[in-house]
């Protein structure tokens, strides 16, 4: 199971970059919760890593710095009782971090204007609106 960890097509991380550390987990497990090193913490130095181009780690770094302690991404499972399903989801999600980290921005947004249609049909409800509440007030003015 252990092994290099593909984040995209064109994007993988040797093992030797990848940390793990175990520990005991909380939740479902019976007593064997208590004896089993079921928690699952990976983590990845994105500061340093020589696999990520210069570009890709520079967007990472801004993409995940409120998540970064010294540069190194942690992610941790714990909700499964086995230690190897812990380890596959924490892989899942320091993969699908990556990914998102390292997509391109999204394009800037082209300012439009609405079109007279729009504009038409608003007004027409605004004008609809204002009806009934006039139809509501007392005759007595």
């Amino acid at each position: 199971m252990p092994g290099p960890l593909q984040v995209t097509p064109r994007l993988v991380l040797p093992e030797a970059e990848l940390s793990w550390r175990f520990s005991r987990s909380s939740g479902p497990g019976g007593q064997s919760v208590n004896t089993t090193d079921s928690r699952a913490e990976l983590s990845f130095d994105v500061g340093r890593s020589p696999s990520l181009p210069e570009h890709l780690r520079t967007r990472a770094l801004a993409s995940l710095a409120g998540r970064l302690v010294d540069g190194v991404l942690t992610v941790a499972a714990s909700e499964h009782r086995s230690q190897l399903m812990n380890r596959e989801t924490a892989e899942r999600r320091l993969a699908e971090l990556l990914r998102r980290a390292i997509a391109p921005p999204a394009a800037p947004r082209r300012p439009t204007r609405p079109t007279r249609g729009s504009q038409e049909r608003r007004l027409q409800g605004k004008h609809r609106r204002s009806e009934i509440k006039r139809g509501r007030r007392s005759h007595d003015d």
